[in-house]
């Protein structure tokens, strides 16, 4: 969600891009939630952080405490910043009902917008 996020917010600005210390593949609820917003992510592929590993970040968003515990060091000209949200499928997880599920992904997805349009475009860009 926050690369869905952040293209559609900030595309112009940044390149985006999402991965974790492990893949999981793409959730159907993240997907939908989106898709709710006017954004669509049916298409974004769940990555592992070593996917990437050939492309220079100069900042690193971690969004959850396992990420931002087992992230991979990186060089000191990038900037890491823990930002976290909840898991959204821990927070359905007790959940009696799809719609409850899709209102705890709902909630994180507003969140993490929120936060998105916080950062703004990065400065000292030509």
């Amino acid at each position: 969600m926050a690369e869905g996020w952040s293209k559609a917010l900030m595309n112009e600005h940044v390149d985006a891009y999402s991965a974790g210390i492990e893949t999981h593949g793409l959730n159907p609820h993240a997907v939908a939630v989106m898709a709710e917003a006017g954004i669509d992510i049916s298409r974004h592929q769940s990555k592992n952080i070593a996917d990437l590993s050939d492309i220079h970040f100069d900042v690193i968003y971690t969004v959850c405490d396992h990420a931002n515990q087992s992230c991979p060091s990186f060089t000191a000209a990038t900037k890491v910043v823990h930002t976290p949200f909840d898991d959204p499928p821990k927070l359905a997880e007790y959940s009696n009902d799809e719609e409850s599920k899709l209102d705890c992904y709902r909630q994180v997805r507003d969140e993490i917008k929120q936060f998105v349009e916080s950062i703004g475009a990065p400065t000292g860009l030509n």
